[in-house]
């Protein structure tokens, strides 16, 4: 996409790095400020929540404080969740550089925002006697920001294996799909308020791969189309000279190891957002390399 492309050009060192790192920090903030409401008289989880009726009325912390609610209830797999979730937020900020991240995440939080005045013009407050307040705050929270992360990283990875509850394998398409067919069943059975929630808070999912398809040079048939048209152009091990043996000089080059295409086909070369210049890293040393600044 051309237009993004000159927005990154643009407007790309403001991006913020290592973002998933503080978002984890904020589902940890929200924990606590949840255990605290629980076990004290003041309810804290109540003054952060999303709620274009009091933002309305002067209350505008809470367009950015709903941020720290977390996205789902406090157990005993929240810290494997804290932990996958960084490890696939990290391995996409790698590999789409901190713009595209950046801008998959935020547009996600304001068009959730933006959904949630939506409803609230669908809607209106409810008003008992004198008390008039809007009862779907408490559906906005970061899960669906969460969730965004979670498909990306499928749409990005579908061939990436995780463990199930820990000790099923399975292929994270796999998962996606079942995330997406459970969000289709919530938006046919459930009211406009779910319809909103969803489609609003997942617009980044929806504009960015659906639309506009920004990512298919990640995508596992494009890598698979890549090694094939190697393979069929007589692209192989490399000579001494380091060319292949049909004479080419290699396109692609590992600032580490200094392996090329030639050498082996099935190698994958990505440039390091991080890295100061135009340097290129095999598989094997993209997310584990020193950056050169």
């Amino acid at each position: 996409m051309k237009f993004f492309n000159k927005l990154e050009r643009k407007f790309g060192k403001y991006a913020i790095p290592n973002l998933t790192k503080y978002i984890i920090i904020t589902y940890v903030i929200g924990y606590v400020l949840w255990l605290i409401s629980s076990y004290s008289s003041v309810n804290i989880i109540y003054w952060i929540t999303l709620d274009p009726h009091l933002i309305l009325q002067g209350q505008v912390w809470r367009i950015v404080s709903w941020v720290l609610m977390p996205p789902s209830a406090l157990n005993i797999f929240t810290i494997i969740m804290l932990l996958f979730y960084y490890n696939i937020g990290t391995a996409l900020e790698r590999v789409w550089g901190d713009f595209r991240y950046n801008a998959y995440i935020f547009f996600g939080l304001i068009m959730t925002v933006v959904g949630a005045f939506i409803l609230y013009a669908i809607s209106g407050p409810i008003t008992i006697g004198t008390v008039s307040f809007w009862p779907y705050s408490s559906l906005f929270s970061t899960y669906y920001v969460s969730l965004s992360i979670f498909l990306g990283f499928a749409m990005t990875f579908p061939e990436q294996q995780v463990l199930f509850m820990l000790f099923i394998p399975i292929k994270i398409k796999w998962l996606a799909l079942i995330d997406v067919a459970y969000l289709l069943y919530e938006m046919i059975s459930g009211g406009w308020a779910v319809r909103v929630l969803i489609i609003c808070s997942l617009a980044s999912t929806i504009i960015f791969f659906l639309a506009t398809r920004n990512y298919s040079r990640f995508n596992y048939r494009e890598q698979k189309r890549k090694r094939d048209f190697y393979r069929a152009t007589g692209y192989t091990r490399a000579r001494g000279d380091g060319a292949g043996a049909s004479g080419r000089q290699p396109i692609h080059k590992c600032a580490v190891c200094g392996r090329t295409e030639l050498d082996d086909p099935n190698l994958e070369f990505r440039f390091c957002s991080r890295c100061n210049g135009n340097y290129e890293y095999c598989q094997d040393h993209l997310f584990n390399h020193v950056h050169i600044k």
